[in-house]
């Protein structure tokens, strides 16, 4: 299942071991002089032509990492890029952004291509500490050592040493037997890894902390929604928490009953808890998953398939489990090439195969966006709108799956991908509610912070499992999870887009046509404009208030039941 690692799928315009070169360019920006509003546009254009060869060197060099983590080479080149490269880059950013709002200028740019780039650069000038830039590289290599970790990680199985993912994939098994085993044997390997885990966590959280304090907030938290430029508040967040308990879980818990009798069981077990209703995995290998998915697109939309095809000819996707790989699945922007990179290592699963097709929808979002050659500054940031359009994806292809999964088996792999859904609500949402009470009680210890992920995993995502004597087990499966490590506060979003997907579901359902066309719009909008106005191009609301909450809910359950 392996594939060729070493094909050039990124441009190296410019060399980050030559740090004094790469100085003297940043310098030579600095000494502009702008004395119009056309300078300053002429100043903006070569300050993205430099920073766009800088970052695609560096997303090369990250993404060559996370393929091979056990290349002394490969670490030693990305560790240069963070210990070196990554402070020198915010050192002189921060100088940019203040020679840009210092401009007279700045104010008199349009207001449409430009307002959003004025925001963000205004408020990093408010947020700049050089004091954080240490803390920023410290980071950075705790992260690293995270995925490290994850990407050593193996599992005897049978008597094989298995990569991890395979190990995942045993929990969508038919045996339950099989499943239980698989269960255990992944959390006897978050064990093995929790003292090590434990200090990382532990320090990240002391080291976020005093950069928030640094910048003079009280914790964490509040610094990341300004970093994020969210457009909702903290109380906004509670609310929505709230409001999936009241009308989400309700209906995860009756729809659990379902899959509970049709088991045949009659204690619902976390290893009861995965898409073990389907017969076998979807695919074999890779070729047989980038063949079924390429057909999938192309019923949807020509150019959906057309850019896949395109991915898979000149390397730029990577699928298959191997030793020494990162965990997960992304997908990342190669800003000079115009191209997308989709890394995933995943055994074959029902999952494996959802996760190709929602980092397709980043994809396809990707490339429309560079289609439109007019982003100055990183609307990537706002995962509000990009996993509108991976979800999108997902659900879009929801009555393909009959490419996969034969005709008794494909309203179960609908069903499945519905209840996909439901756990984006609440998984999601739920972990973002365990990362607000850790940056909110920096000072907590590793006892705490597991009991305090097993009280949200039960009271959401776990809410109808009998989890009894496997308390300490759930409490520190946290470590599996790669957000709380390197994408901190990234986990909300998931939930917020999964209701405007809902919605593009819903809109679907009335007119395959009419909702293929808007996801294409929304995915091409200008993405300078507020995310409720994208998401009003894509034909959805940005909207998760209680009555959007409780209506997709009832949707969701609804359609759930239409299948048969």
């Amino acid at each position: 299942m392996t594939q060729n690692t070493e094909h050039k799928y990124y441009k190296e315009l410019i060399d980050l071991q030559d740090v004094e070169g790469l100085e003297a360019q940043f310098k030579s920006l600095l000494e502009v002089s702008i004395e119009s509003i056309a300078d300053l546009e002429q100043w903006l254009k070569d300050e993205k032509d430099l920073i766009n060869k800088i970052s695609e060197a560096l997303t090369g060099h990250q993404v060559d990492f996370l393929r091979n983590t056990e290349d002394a080479d490969i670490k030693s080149r990305y560790m240069h890029d963070q210990q070196v490269i990554h402070p020198l880059v915010m050192k002189y950013e921060a100088t940019l952004n203040e020679k840009f709002c210092e401009s007279p200028y700045s104010s008199q740019l349009d207001e449409k291509r430009y307002g959003l780039m004025r925001r963000i650069r205004e408020s990093k000038v408010k947020l700049f500490r050089e004091e954080n830039i240490p803390l920023a590289v410290k980071e950075q290599e705790l992260s690293t050592k995270y995925n490290e970790i994850m990407g050593g990680l193996t599992v005897e199985w049978e008597g094989e040493e298995k990569p991890f993912p395979f190990i995942e994939s045993q929990l969508d098994h038919l045996d339950r037997a099989v499943r239980e085993k698989a269960y255990h044997l992944i959390r006897a390997a978050y064990r093995q890894i929790k003292p090590e885990t434990d200090a990382l966590m532990d320090e990240l959280v002391q080291v976020r902390h005093q950069v928030a304090l640094n910048a003079g907030f009280e914790n964490y938290r509040d610094y990341m929604f300004v970093v994020k430029n969210r457009e909702y508040s903290v109380q906004d967040c509670y609310d929505f928490h709230e409001n999936v308990e009241k009308h989400i879980i309700p209906a995860w818990n009756r729809l659990a009953a379902v899959f509970k009798s049709k088991l045949g069981v009659e204690t619902y077990r976390p290893w009861d808890h995965t898409a073990k209703l389907l017969k076998k995995a979807p695919y074999s290998g890779v070729s047989d998953l980038m063949d079924g998915v390429s057909e999938m697109l192309g019923k949807t939309d020509p150019y959906f398939a057309e850019r896949f095809e395109y991915m898979r000819e000149h390397g730029l996707l990577d699928l298959g489990d191997r030793k020494g790989k990162s965990p997960g699945g992304f997908c990342t922007s190669l800003p000079v090439s115009g191209d997308t990179f989709v890394f995933a290592n995943f055994s074959p699963s029902f999952f494996s195969l959802i996760a190709l097709i929602h980092e397709m929808g980043h994809a396809v979002n990707g490339y429309l966006q560079f289609s439109e050659d007019g982003l100055l500054e990183e609307y990537q940031g706002r995962a509000e709108v990009a996993e509108l359009f991976s979800h999108g994806m997902e659900l879009l292809l929801l009555d393909k799956m009959n490419q996969f999964y034969s005709e008794d088996e494909f309203s179960s792999a609908q069903r499945e991908e519905l209840r996909r859904a439901f756990t984006m609500l609440i998984g999601p949402l739920s972990g973002d509610l365990f990362q607000h009470w850790m940056y909110t009680n920096p000072n907590h210890t590793a006892k705490e912070r597991d009991e305090k992920f097993f009280e949200i995993s039960k009271r959401y995502i776990l809410n109808p499992v009998d989890t009894s004597g496997l308390e300490e087990e759930i409490g520190m499966s946290w470590v599996g999870t790669i957000h709380y490590f390197e994408y901190p506060f990234y986990n909300i979003e998931y939930s917020i887009s999964m209701l405007g997907a809902l919605q593009l579901l819903e809109n679907y359902r009335k007119d395959p046509a009419s909702a293929v066309d808007s996801f294409k719009k929304g995915a091409s909008a200008d993405y300078n404009q507020s995310i409720s106005a994208i998401y009003e191009e894509t034909g959805v609301s940005f909207d998760f208030t209680e009555p959007t909450v409780k209506r997709m809910g009832e949707f969701l359950e609804q359609v759930i039941q239409d299948i048969h």
